[in-house]
């Protein structure tokens, strides 16, 4: 039986302010608070909010049939908790249903699983954290930022104890196979892959309001017909775009909702159902490795990290981003912290490409390229002076490895310590419902001993 595994990704560009040279070391505010105010109200009202409403009368209408899975970047939870509340009180009406699974992306949806493995960690663990304290629920399905993914970076996920990740069907790696499978890393089987079918994504996501398009109009029962005339054995169909296709890139004007909403009732009458990841990297196995030596993504149609990497620019600003890393994970300081997330976003080197890929790219408040690239690296000198004030470019190599040795000492201490703890408190809990029975029997057995001890007293007396 075909099952659909729909999933939307929701991220906010954070907008970073003109920022001139001359203002380095004097102002270590670097947002443009107007345009993220602007931006989050645009897209909350165009599409994430009627977007959600009607994937919850989705799964409601269709006696939970219908199943969808989304992840949400830390930074973007950040601003929608600002400026967009009602868009977190419907993700959480919508994870009442109980039909919608949410997983685990970057917490800066940033690249950091290209260069800095330790990094990449802790803000996957903490946007871990952060999923399970809004939802109730720990995330077992990872997806990485603009889906980029490798044999190195799936092993890292498989690590850190994930059971699926999410990533493109690009052709270069599949070759002849097809993304209908559920595949696994080759370097660690345990971690199953979803590969997404780049075709019938981009078909609602890109092509949908397109009246040039030869498919122009597409209706609910034309898409789920496509979808049933895959061979019988191709059973998984990923379905893979941003939240932001319905209203944004695809207007409400087009229907595109009621597109989405006619989906269940036309794959209810074919026979096909929906799923989420966790249910089918649960269930189904894997029918073959995936090896991806390079890093792949879902953008562009080379589907490479060349849309962040792939000019002498973007690749200065981003080796020059990171070479504090090690510096920024030693601190404390919140303010520190939280520019890091936003500095590390990928948007802020997608501004720098020099790529002519045919679709237009959106640079905010940047002329070209090279005014991205610019304006970001004045930014990143004023950070960087603030992060060596903390922790000097002159400190020793063997002073700095001690401080990140004896904070990852104490990390792995304290995963040891709440390992031991949960073993102890499963040690007690069985040893309770042992005692609990032979607790209730004792009182029972002492009760008729209790009664006679008295009884032959006041007998002996009468004989007296």
């Amino acid at each position: 039986m075909k099952t659909i595994c729909l999933y939307f990704e929701i991220h906010q560009i954070i907008h970073l302010k003109r920022y001139r040279f001359f203002e380095i070391g004097t102002d270590h505010y670097y947002y443009d608070d107007y345009a993220n105010e602007q931006g989050i109200n645009e897209v909350a009202e165009r599409s994430y909010i009627p977007a959600l409403n009607a994937l919850i009368e989705m799964v409601k209408s269709n006696g939970g049939a219908f199943k969808v899975a989304l992840s949400v970047s830390g930074v973007a939870l950040e601003q929608l908790e600002i400026h967009a509340p009602l868009v977190i009180e419907l993700l959480h009406q919508l994870n009442d249903t109980g039909c919608c699974e949410f997983l685990c992306e970057p917490y800066s949806h940033g690249l950091s699983s290209l260069i800095n493995e330790d990094g990449f960690r802790e803000e996957v663990e903490r946007m871990r954290v952060k999923i399970k304290q809004l939802f109730g629920k720990t995330p077992k399905v990872f997806r990485n930022s603009s889906l980029i993914y490798s044999n190195e970076i799936g092993a890292t996920i498989a690590d850190m104890g994930f059971k699926g990740m999410l990533t493109e069907g690009a052709k270069h790696i599949l070759g002849w196979k097809s993304p209908h499978y559920l595949y696994h890393c080759a370097y660690n089987q345990n971690l199953k892959l979803l590969l997404r079918d780049f075709k019938l994504s981009d078909d609602i996501s890109l092509r949908f309001s397109n009246s040039d398009w030869s498919e122009y109009p597409l209706f609910a029962d034309k898409y789920i017909d496509w979808v049933a005339a895959l061979p019988e054995e191709e059973q998984i169909i990923n379905i893979f775009m941003e939240l932001s296709a319905l209203g944004m890139a695809q207007p409400l004007s087009s229907n595109i909702l009621e597109f989405m909403k006619a989906l269940p009732i036309c794959a209810k009458e074919r026979g096909i159902t929906f799923s989420t990841p966790s249910e089918i990297v649960t269930k189904l196995k894997s029918v073959d490795q995936i090896d991806v030596p390079y890093p792949m993504s879902w953008t562009d149609e080379e589907r490479d990290v060349s849309p962040w990497l792939g000019n002498v620019m973007q690749r200065e600003a981003f080796n020059k981003l990171y070479s504090v890393a090690e510096r920024v994970h030693l601190c404390n300081d919140r303010r520190i912290k939280q520019d890091w997330d936003y500095l590390q976003a990928s948007n802020n080197f997608r501004f720098m490409t020099t790529k002519n890929t045919g679709v237009n790219i959106n640079r905010g408040i940047y002329d070209s390229p090279y005014d991205a690239f610019t304006n970001y690296m004045n930014i990143l000198g004023d950070f960087i002076s603030r992060v060596n004030a903390l922790y000097p470019v002159d400190m020793d190599n063997e002073e700095l490895n001690s401080l990140l040795t004896t904070i990852k000492n104490q990390g792995e201490e304290l995963v040891t310590l709440n390992k031991e703890v949960e073993k102890l408190q499963a040690k007690l809990e069985k040893a309770g419902d042992k005692k609990e029975p032979a607790a209730k029997k004792a009182p029972a057995a002492k009760k008729p001993a209790a009664k006679k001890a008295p009884a032959k007293k006041a007998d002996s007396k009468k004989e007296e």
